[in-house]
């Protein structure tokens, strides 16, 4: 009796603590992220810092168009804008240095879920969607390939194609990915075409896994250095619209005023001034709901921990094939770990994830924009998992540091550890687990748009012509958003920023064929959305 009494106490201790903590979540999914906190953690990414860093011309008071966020949707806009009308004239705005919120704080993943939630794709929405939407995060790599190549940037940028493998340590989350793996390669033949399966002992000796691990699916995958190629893309704009394109960092949007009778534009408000604008892109991702309000149980921002260790000395040879494959790792229903490794250098391991390992603490991380600390129970699980998922006969002794060109760039000193850094970045949770692509409708910003009489139009091209009749430039005006990546951003933020460009630019015959419609803004969306819904459909 007295052990029954023990675990009912017990339980309805968990209860009482649960349900204290779900009150604290809900209360704080209601407050503003605010603006990015100005003394972040030191992603190893940024070291060396682009030579855009400190640049800051200066900025007009007047642009076509303000872009709010310098990280990968921000850059895709702007590239595909440019890419088509060379006239307007951008304004990019960044609270901290350029590129460095979560694009620079992320694993380097171009890995794409698949098979993984194709048949829920496919259940709520139809074969068809489902198929277009797999392409559309497909199509991430070839195009992230193809410009680095075209614009020089290949080598310093990384961009590079991996064998992706799903690692499983229960046997439970295994047979029901392969369930899935199935579903999708029956109605996908020729996209899981580099999709396979090994099991067990076969899966732990030809790849070099622990032997604990209970089988793996491996195929296609990417991987690339985001700071380094957003960074030097944003470089090229600047020197190719001299006069067209401006960065301003350390210089956040910190309000946004609808048109007045005595000013018919938007008015963005920054420490620095004010810019009057006909477009503002929302490019914050996980902060994006502190300048649209609406969205602050839709977009959720969390914080994810990530890291940069050295291998072990066997890795490179046994397992990892220095930077050639990428990793999943999956030892629980909820979460997982992933694992990308750089090519140069001391071939680092880019190791995040954690919250499977630690959910009490990843619990905390949900609707926390506090990115000058990580989560310290994710960060210990992360400093000590690698071993233990390769198995210590291929993982080696531990690697004595060497200081690389970079390190010596950067002049930053890194641990002398496994770990040489450990940082944070803040994701944007989806409440329905899908990106938000497309005009921000009026009751979503709480402001009205200016008049569509303020359309850019094509300047005149002789003395005398009047603007007026021009052809337009640009859909008219409106707040426009590109966010909630539910941490795929790789797979899912530079096409979305280049479906973007083509809606601002008023070609929606552009998109129609490869952008998925189920991304689009729309009120009846927004008031669908529902986390608790997304999350219990997880569980």
């Amino acid at each position: 009796m007295g052990s029954l009494i023990s675990r009912a106490k017990l339980l309805i201790g968990a209860i009482y603590h649960l349900n204290k903590a779900l009150d604290v979540l809900s209360r704080r999914l209601k407050e503003s992220p605010g603006i990015p906190i100005p003394n972040p953690t030191q992603p190893f990414w940024t070291i060396p810092k682009s030579n855009i860093s400190a640049e800051g011309k200066t900025v007009p008071q007047h642009a076509d168009i303000v872009i709010i966020g310098s990280g990968i949707t921000g850059a895709s806009f702007a590239y595909n804008v440019f890419e088509q009308e060379t006239s307007l004239r951008i304004v990019m705005l960044e609270a901290r240095d350029i590129c460095s919120g979560a694009t620079a704080r992320n694993g380097g993943h171009i890995n794409p879920p698949l098979y993984h939630d194709y048949s829920e794709l496919k259940e709520q929405h139809g074969e068809e969607i489902a198929k277009k939407m797999i392409h559309f995060r497909l199509a991430h790599f070839r195009e992230l390939m193809s410009i680095a190549k075209a614009e020089d940037i290949f080598e310093l940028s990384q961009v590079r194609r991996t064998e992706n493998f799903d690692v499983h340590t229960t046997a439970k989350t295994f047979d029901k990915a392969k369930e899935e793996l199935a579903a999708w390669q029956a109605d996908m033949p020729i996209e899981a075409a580099s999709f396979q399966v090994d099991e067990g002992v076969d899966a732990s000796s030809k790849f070099g896994l622990s032997s604990e691990v209970v089988g793996c699916i491996h195929g296609d995958g990417g991987a690339i250095h985001p700071y380094r190629f957003v960074t030097s893309l944003l470089s090229r704009l600047l020197d190719r619209n001299p006069h067209n394109f401006f960065i301003s960092t350390h210089n956040p949007c910190t309000e946004i005023e609808s048109p007045t009778s005595t000013c018919p534009f938007y008015t963005v408000h920054t420490p620095k001034g004010t810019i009057t604008t006909y477009h503002v892109i929302h490019a914050t991702n996980g902060w994006v709901s502190h300048l649209l309000s609406p969205l602050r149980e839709k977009i959720i921002p969390a914080r994810g921990t990530m890291s940069a260790q050295r291998p072990g000395t066997t890795l490179n040879t046994k397992s990892t094939l220095t930077g050639e494959r990428s990793y999943v790792f999956y030892s629980g229903t909820l979460g997982y770990d992933y694992l990308t490794q750089l090519p140069s250098g001391e071939n680092e391991l880019m190791f995040g994830g954690g919250w499977a390992s630690a959910m009490d603490a990843a619990f905390a991380d949900i609707g926390t924009v506090d990115d000058s600390q990580y989560n310290w129970p994710v960060a210990s699980h992360l400093a000590g998992a690698l071993p233990f998922y390769f198995g210590a006969e291929n993982w080696g002794r531990e690697k004595d540091p060497e200081e690389t060109e970079d390190d010596k760039k950067g002049g930053v000193k890194w641990g002398s550890g496994r770990t040489k850094a450990s940082w944070s970045g803040i994701l944007g949770i989806s409440a329905d687990g899908l990106p938000w692509v497309g005009r921000v409708p009026t009751k979503l910003s709480g402001r009205s748009e200016p008049s569509q009489s303020c359309t850019p139009r094509v300047p005149p091209k002789e003395v005398g012509e009047t603007i007026s009749g021009g052809p337009l430039l640009t859909s008219p005006p409106g707040e426009w958003i590109s966010a909630g990546y539910t941490g795929e951003g790789m797979v899912h933020a530079w096409m979305s920023g280049k479906a973007l460009a083509f809606m601002v630019l008023n070609d929606e015959e552009g998109v129609r064929e490869w952008f998925p419609e189920i991304l689009r803004v729309s009120e009846k969306r927004w008031k669908k959305a529902d986390i608790v819904d997304y999350i219990s459909r997880r569980l």
